[in-house]
């Protein structure tokens, strides 16, 4: 698999796994009693933790991608395995 389409799965699986990792341990500024500066959202986050939540989404992203990397190479999952014409009889 050529390096530039590798970079490209992985940042689309990099991306996907941002997004279901952001709500992990968040808090809004209501549940957890903190001072509100005038003008923001009561569910805005308190605490967002961005850099923990980067490393766990870079983390997570790598071995899906090694797993999609080794069904790729090895002819895991092919698209005629996927796709069968329909049996005639």
């Amino acid at each position: 698999m050529p390096i530039t389409t590798c970079f490209a799965v992985y940042f689309i699986i990099w991306w996907i796994v941002l997004f279901m990792v952001l709500p992990w341990g968040i808090r809004s500024q209501h549940e957890s009693g903190a001072e509100m500066p005038p003008g923001t959202d009561p569910g805005a986050p308190a605490l967002p933790n961005l850099r923990r939540k980067l490393v766990w989404t870079t983390l997570i992203a790598a071995v899906i991608f090694a797993g999609f990397d080794v069904a790729y190479t090895e002819h895991l999952v092919t698209l005629g395995g996927i796709i069968r014409p329909p049996r005639t009889q």
